[in-house]
């Protein structure tokens, strides 16, 4: 199936863009990964690489011409694939989009008295830090209005559907205006700072920006619409901590108050609108009201204790608290909806002896510099099965099916926000402690926000361990879009019959979830077996 590659928006800034280089050629065959096309935006000359696999059918803007963002860059399908329909709706597209432009010419002449924006001074939007990212949450400010800012300083850290960024400036100024506030999301290419000379009129600027009278005034019933709100969230805010209602609170203050033991219900807020910010965190101490409260309850119990009994039960306070679901959190949860409603879904469980297994570590582990996991072994002894049976390392693709002739081992790694994905890249060629090694760096990534969106795509099979937990047995959703996904349990010494006797074993559940359109029955069953070998033998995955 044919996929339009458009050009992209590689900076904040960035209205066109000049393909300095082509790479690839039609006819080339393409993998996920690839340079397409080395791209000149208004800040520098990028590499843009392909998120898709198949052959380069059609270059939309040849070397050395400029297009808007957006426009046709290529079409990346099937060898022989007919494109001529696309092409067809483009030129179609453009034509109908001709009045349109004409409308545009109009409402540029009504306002063409409008100031330009001032030398030196930007607006700074919000950017696309992942090919699939549609709005931003910003996690934190680095700088406050008035700093001074150098190209190059990192001004916030956003928060995509992937991970939590950090977002520098391109420009030297002063911030002079944040248009999101912490722990708020707005669309991509929505007003996130200004930055220019001390002095600039900053209003001038966003209502030269928003588009002219008519819009401006709606700007300015959203601005006091707005300012009403802020009130309204002020006075809710104060009102919070004193009823156990919605607390406002940063993410980073909630996360250093969770991690010391502080109620946020008894922190008074500094920030915007009786907000809790990382320093009222850092700055409180338990009252000292805490005394006289205890003999107060004293005094109150030995009057009760004087009073008749009742008979009434006590009744406790209700409370519910709304919390924003971050970005991740929707990500994850439009995915995996998307593949438990349109995968059929079929389990499949093994029970495998782990004796040699542990055996085999305890051994390998007393190398020096050596540290191998069962998760290690897991992994290795499952790109190995892979290896044996492709049909479980495809895709679904409608009317294909893809064979992946590579194999990406994502291994699923809980954060705080929820679940990310890390892959192990060509996994089949890696040795155990190789494994083990860009695990503990992924995951160390991935808990510290760090880890790249390019580290998280691309996986071909997944495996979920909650062994650690206790979990002794459990299934998983695929992660489209994998054909499967397998899912460890917890070691158990256990009786089990060896030989005709019962003796004390260890033994471990594994459970394979398939997608049955492109993996049946009797292949993920065959899978599991030769993955029960290596798992069972663990020479056999060192030779």
């Amino acid at each position: 199936m044919a996929i339009v590659v458009n050009m992209p928006r590689l900076s904040d800034t960035m209205e066109e863009g000049t393909v300095a280089k082509w790479l690839k050629s039609v006819g080339d065959k393409i993998e996920e990964g690839d340079i397409l096309a080395e791209i000149e935006t208004d800040k520098a000359t990028m590499e843009f690489e392909s998120f898709n696999e198949g052959t380069l059918l059609h270059i939309g803007i040849q070397e050395g011409d400029t297009a808007p963002v957006d426009s046709l860059l290529a079409i990346i399908g099937d060898e022989g694939e007919d494109i001529s329909s696309i092409l067809g709706g483009d030129i179609a597209s453009e034509s109908v989009e001709e009045p349109a432009k004409e409308e545009v010419s109009s409402e540029e002449e009504e306002t063409s008295g409008e100031t330009e924006i001032p030398e030196g001074v930007e607006i700074v939007k919000m950017p696309r830090l992942s090919d699939t990212m549609e709005e931003g949450t910003v996690a934190s400010w680095l700088k406050k209005v008035g700093d001074d800012v150098e190209e190059g300083d990192i001004l916030a850290e956003i928060e995509t559907d992937k991970a939590t960024m950090e977002f520098e400036s391109f420009y030297t100024g002063k911030l002079l205006y944040i248009g999101i506030q912490e722990g708020e999301s707005s669309p991509v290419d929505a007003v996130l700072a200004v930055i220019g000379p001390e002095g600039t009129d900053v209003d001038a600027v966003l209502s030269n920006k928003s588009g002219g009278s008519k819009k401006s005034s709606s700007a300015e019933a959203k601005k006091e619409e707005s300012k009403s709100s802020e009130s309204t969230d002020k006075k809710e805010a104060v009102k919070s901590v004193a009823d156990g209602e919605r607390i406002f609170a940063s993410p980073l203050a909630k996360k250093i108050a969770a991690d010391k033991g502080i109620d946020l219900a008894k922190v008074s807020g500094s920030g915007d609108n009786g907000r809790i910010i990382k320093k009222d965190i850092e700055n409180y101490t338990p009252s000292a009201a805490a005394a006289p409260a205890a003999s107060a309850n004293v005094q109150a119990e030995n009057a009760v204790a004087s009073q008749p009994v009742s008979m009434a039960l006590p009744s406790g306070e209700e409370g519910t608290e709304e919390v924003k679901n971050s970005n991740m959190r929707k990500a994850i949860a439009k995915a995996l909806g998307n593949s438990k409603f349109n995968a059929p879904h079929f389990y499949l469980t093994i029970e495998v002896d782990m004796d040699n297994a542990k055996a085999s570590r305890a051994q390998i582990n007393s190398l020096p510099d050596t540290k191998v996991s069962f998760n290690d072994m897991v992994l290795k002894a499952c790109a190995m099965a892979l290896k044996k049976h492709p049909q479980v390392n495809t895709s679904w693709n409608g009317d294909t099916t893809k064979y992946h002739k590579h194999i990406h081992m994502g291994v699923a790694v809980a954060v705080d926000e929820g679940l990310v994905v890390p892959v192990v890249k060509h996994a089949d060629l890696l040795g155990l402690t190789q494994i083990g090694g860009a695990v503990k760096e992924l995951a160390g990534k991935a808990r510290n926000k760090k880890i790249a969106p390019s580290e998280m795509e691309g996986s071909t099979f997944t495996v979920s361990n909650l062994g650690m937990f206790g979990i002794l047995e459990f299934t998983s959703i695929i992660n489209q879009p994998n054909s499967a996904i397998l899912s460890v349990g917890a070691i158990v010494e256990k009786p089990v019959v060896k030989n005709g006797e019962i003796v004390v074993g260890n033994t471990m559940k594994l459970t394979l979830a398939c997608d049955h359109r492109t993996v049946d029955g009797a292949v993920g069953a065959q899978f599991l077996q030769t993955l029960r070998y290596y798992v069972e033998n663990p020479v056999t995955m060192l030779a």
